[in-house]
């Protein structure tokens, strides 16, 4: 036999009375959320489903995630990236700059950071920077995606966890991911010579606007996107259209 879940959703932190509790170091969630996560047994049913048939569930799941085209591209291909080839890409840089710069981040924090950050574009779909379409229900497609992937997967307590806490952006690890996020999307644009930006119409002045500010949330990330600045504005009549 095998436990399943029933959606519910948490609380806000007025209705949790703001409490928090600690989950890793200095990361911290509402208290609300927290005995959504820890004491599951209080919203549980049984079910027929057996061990193998939730791991076979598990499965599907990512291969939806998989399916969810973001707009951006791997150099040199024609095709959109997927938000699973997107996360890879990101977990490995995100490890590749903690071993180059020696920094003093919990490494494996980071990896799990980097490999969740996006996996509620599973069921609430890419939204694209530079674009309108879908930003004005963003968050409460997000928050919608959180709380279907905890209910289908009460057990995986540590990935809603982690979900949470990147969301929240209370640690370095955390801040350093979601820089690094938003840096490696024009560094692949930049490899193919500007062409997304050519076929988007998008100038250098706003992609300066969307993520400047973003990327200087951690020093390290942002050192990167300075000397990418550099670059982009020596070639800016090549990379991007001439409005």
């Amino acid at each position: 036999m095998y436990r399943s879940c029933l959606p519910v959703r948490s609380l806000g932190a007025e209705e949790g009375n703001g409490r928090i509790l600690a989950i890793h170091k200095n990361t911290r969630i509402n208290a609300s959320i927290f005995f959504l996560l820890a004491l599951p047994s209080l919203l549980c049913y049984t079910t027929s489903m057996t061990p193998l048939e939730s791991l076979l569930q598990f499965v599907r799941f990512t291969h939806l995630t998989h399916k969810v085209e973001r707009v951006a591209r791997i150099p040199g291909e024609t095709r959109y990236a997927n938000t699973v080839e997107h996360s890879y890409q990101l977990t490995l840089l995100a490890w590749y700059l903690i071993e180059k710069e020696n920094l003093h981040l919990d490494k494996d924090l980071v990896i799990k950071y980097a490999l969740v950050h996006d996996l509620v574009e599973t069921y609430a779909g890419d939204t694209y920077a530079h674009g309108t379409e879908g930003k004005e229900n963003k968050a409460l497609r997000e928050h919608e995606a959180q709380e279907r992937m905890a209910s289908e997967f009460p057990e995986f307590k540590d990935l809603h966890a982690y979900i949470e806490a990147y969301e929240l952006k209370q640690d370095p690890e955390s801040r350093f991911v979601y820089a690094l996020d938003k840096l490696i999307d024009p560094v692949n644009i930049y490899l193919e010579d500007g062409k997304l930006w050519h076929e988007k119409n998008v100038t250098l002045q706003e992609v300066l606007d969307y993520k400047t500010e973003k990327i200087a949330v951690d020093a390290t990330v942002a050192k990167y996107f300075e000397e990418l600045v550099v670059l982009l504005r020596k070639k800016e009549n090549t990379l991007f259209p001439k409005n």
